[in-house]
């Protein structure tokens, strides 16, 4: 059965999860730069769906991020991105239950670990550079740390002055 498979992976790979409801499941993927991704599984009559929040919907540049979404999904495996009709972004794919085995289901959830976590920070900037500079020289005049934002200081003009 699919999902004994499921939580059979869940559990040996040491996962966060939990079932929110007959075949479907919430699991917590731990990232770097995206510390944590919700990625949902849903169990269908012929296919395992896949969708996990990213980013909301941008500030800024819109267009660039939504190319930039679009040229990355040409190099992804078993998710693409997607948006909603607020503009936030997700991953999101379907797999068809009779090639799904564990290897599997380990790939497409390392597929969507890999895509959140590295495409995180380069989503961040092109949507939100503005309030990423903002924030910093906000913290800068007012003498708080910058460390968790140190990802982006190539944005700023100099880095070291309020």
């Amino acid at each position: 059965m699919v999902t004994d498979l499921i939580e059979s992976v869940l559990t040996e790979r040491e996962l966060e999860w939990e079932s929110t409801g007959d075949g479907a499941y919430v699991v917590s993927l731990p990232g770097t730069h995206k510390l944590k991704t919700a990625c949902n599984l849903i169990v269908g009559r012929h296919a395992l769906r896949i969708e996990a929040f990213v980013m909301r919907r941008p500030d800024e540049r819109h267009e660039e991020l939504w190319a930039w979404l679009l040229r990355r999904n040409a190099r992804m495996y078993g998710v693409a991105f997607s948006i909603d009709a607020a503009g936030d972004v997700y991953l999101t794919g379907r797999v068809s239950l009779k090639g799904l085995d564990a290897d599997e289901l380990d790939r497409l959830l390392g597929s969507v670990l890999t895509y959140a976590d590295e495409s995180f920070d380069p989503m961040l900037e092109i949507g939100f550079g503005s309030s990423i500079r903002r924030e910093w020289d906000w913290r800068l005049k007012r003498g708080e740390s910058t460390a968790n934002l140190q990802a982006f200081k190539h944005l700023m003009a100099d880095p070291d002055k309020p």
